[in-house]
């Protein structure tokens, strides 16, 4: 039933396949050269029309087909082919299909294992009947080509499936990178501004009354911190985003200093060599989370960054003097997005990322000078 609907509706064949299947039935002509030169019975043409008739829907029903379930349509096309040997010779046409069918089975192993026995019967047939060469040969040196091309044609065939399942797998995956990149970088952006944009309004809110002039500056401020914040939205969505570290620096202490936290700089940071760019990125991104965490945990006063070059390795860290956090308040810090994304980011570069919650929060970040690939390729 399913064969007769596919031969009504179309199409016969895969559409992978191509179009070859439909000029290889041609190769039937051959089993018709005989009339051209014999007169047979009508019972004989009778019997030849119902043998195409029926084996040409087996024929194109066999490329929907693979393993076993391809098996019985190359069982029927040896046994015409065994059928008809005694009468017409170009009855090997049949075994040299049932031989290009053995590409359906699957593994090569067995593909070849069931063209040896195809083609080692018909010339037992051949043998124990005392047919002709002019049987045999066709057979034999046409069916062994036939059936190699084929298994091998069929090899290159689920190659080139799952090469492409492959490609899927690999975008689908680039996919789920890019957007956990993303979210990771929408939090440490927007967790930034955010906070710096809650301490202004709280800021100006006070300022209201007693100082309009200066509420005023602070509203300014706000409106700046969002513009930026949008900015570096955009930059990150495009995927272009690379936040220098003295500029990030910067930033971080304009949002401890609207806190109330006076932030201190090692002087030696100033004589640091150039970093790579995503070393620098990393680092940036760092302090960035590490000043988010002051500003809504710490409760500190004051903040103190270092930033050196020790055999080979950037050595960053940053702590406060700011309350200890209690056990369920640490953890909950560490195992928050923008810690963990951090963390993420360090591994991708072969570094190493340690904290301590003792008075205020102790963050030390160590990376590989010479390390900038993810991966870990220079």
């Amino acid at each position: 039933m399913q064969l007769l609907r596919r031969w009504i509706d179309g199409p016969w064949v895969p559409p992978q396949v191509g179009r070859a299947p439909y000029l290889w039935i041609a190769s039937l002509a051959f089993f018709g050269w005989k009339y051209l030169y014999v007169d047979a019975y009508a019972l004989e043409y009778v019997l030849l029309a119902l043998t195409l008739i029926a084996f040409v829907p087996i024929y194109f029903g066999s490329f929907w087909y693979s393993g076993r379930e391809a098996a019985p349509f190359i069982a029927v096309a040896f046994a015409l082919g065994a059928a008809w040997a005694p009468f017409n010779f170009g009855a090997s046409t049949f075994f040299i299909f049932a031989a290009a069918m053995c590409s359906r089975l699957g593994p090569p192993r067995v593909a070849y294992c069931c063209l040896a026995a195809i083609l080692m019967s018909a010339a037992g047939l051949a043998l124990a009947m005392q047919l002709p060469l002019s049987f045999l040969i066709p057979t034999l040196a046409t069916g062994t080509p036939v059936g190699i091309a084929c298994i091998m044609d069929a090899q290159v065939r689920r190659s080139r499936k799952d090469l492409l399942l492959k490609q899927e797998e690999v975008e689908h995956l680039a996919r789920i990178a890019e957007r956990e990149r993303i979210s990771r970088d929408m939090h440490d952006l927007l967790g930034h501004s955010l906070s710096l944009i809650t301490l202004k309004a709280e800021l100006a809110g006070r300022l209201l009354e007693r100082d309009p002039a200066a509420c005023r500056q602070e509203i300014k401020d706000i409106e700046a911190s969002a513009r930026h914040a949008m900015a570096e939205v955009r930059s990150a969505v495009s995927g272009y985003r690379e936040t220098g570290f003295a500029h990030e620096l910067e930033r971080a202490r304009a949002a401890l200093a609207a806190a109330g936290v006076t932030l201190h700089a090692d002087a030696a940071m100033s004589s640091m060599p150039a970093m790579p760019a995503t070393a620098e990125n990393v680092l940036a991104l760092a302090l960035r989370e590490a000043v988010t965490n002051i500003l809504r945990h710490a409760g500190a006063t004051h903040c103190e960054v270092s930033l050196v070059c020790q055999d080979g390795l950037i050595v960053f860290r940053i702590r406060d003097n700011g309350k200890a956090l209690a056990e369920a308040g640490a953890v909950a810090v560490m195992q928050g997005n923008g810690l963990r994304g951090m963390q993420e980011r360090v591994a991708q570069l072969g570094g190493w990322l340690g904290m301590q919650f003792e008075q205020g929060m102790s963050l030390e970040l160590r990376l590989p000078m010479e390390r900038t690939a993810p991966g870990g390729r220079s």
